[in-house]
């Protein structure tokens, strides 16, 4: 690991590493480092890395549509994604995009278990960053998450 994230709280710590690592492995193909790591993320609380990583993924969003969003944005996520990976559920891949912009309608459907997210979000990421390191993206999540937390 070369990011240094002592800085962290406790519980952002190994989500942010597991992350930095299994995007690394999914970007060179490691099938074993990127078990790993994405058996790292899916064993982590679920509410801490689902926020985490969906603001991660907001932010990429965001980074990439300046001007706003549409819906055909978030299509062109989706599909870009899935030709990145195409083991990829597309309907994993849309809740993980829901999540992350708040529009999530679960409708009491159960949510997809934790390593399937793990892995899907690994790709989503990896998709998104588009070759860009993924520690100053994790680092950005996590600033916006304290800013928010300590604003309320």
């Amino acid at each position: 690991m070369s990011e240094n994230w002592r800085h962290l709280p406790p519980a952002a710590r190994p989500i942010a590493a597991a992350t930095v690592e299994a995007v690394e492995a999914f970007r060179s193909g490691d099938e074993v480092a990127l078990a790993d790591a994405t058996a790292t993320l899916a064993a982590t609380d679920p509410a801490h890395s689902g926020l985490i990583l969906g603001t991660t993924v907001r932010l990429l969003l965001e980074d990439g549509h300046p001007d706003g969003l549409t819906a055909d944005d978030i299509r062109a996520a989706l599909a870009s994604c899935i030709r990145s990976w195409p083991a990829a559920d597309p309907q994993v891949v849309l809740w993980l995009l829901a999540g992350a912009l708040g529009v999530l309608d679960e409708d009491g459907a159960p949510a997809p278990k934790p390593d399937v997210l793990a892995s899907h979000a690994t790709a989503l990421l990896a998709d998104l960053l588009a070759g860009r390191p993924a520690a100053p993206w994790l680092t950005a999540a996590l600033t916006e998450i304290e800013r928010v937390q300590t604003s309320s």
